[in-house]
């Protein structure tokens, strides 16, 4: 029996629960790009705990290789998006996303 099967799955159920809730509270409220994308990531991290752990608990390997390929896609997601927030910044001197109305055509 491995360290992660000693806590129950309920437990890893309620964390990530509360962790994707906070992430997209975070979402919805904030109006910084960088807290959006934060809160994203905070999002996107609870799913692959989660799925971690129900790889772990039915000792398949699959999920956990599929953690690892969704992280790579992750971190290409915010390489690109603060490129993005980067190129935003630079155009309008802010980075509320409020601003971005005024770049409509």
């Amino acid at each position: 029996m491995n360290a992660l099967n000693s806590i129950p799955i309920s437990y890893y159920l309620m964390f990530c629960s509360i962790l994707f809730c906070i992430g997209v509270i975070g979402v919805l409220i904030k109006r910084n790009a960088l807290v959006i994308l934060m809160s994203i990531e905070l999002m996107i991290n609870s799913i692959n705990l989660l799925l971690a752990a129900f790889s772990a608990y039915s000792n398949d390997p699959a999920g956990q290789i599929f953690v690892f390929f969704i992280m790579v896609v992750a971190a290409a997601e915010v390489a690109i998006g603060l490129a993005i927030i980067v190129l935003i910044y630079k155009t309008t001197h802010s980075i509320d996303i409020d601003v971005l109305n005024k770049l409509k055509w």
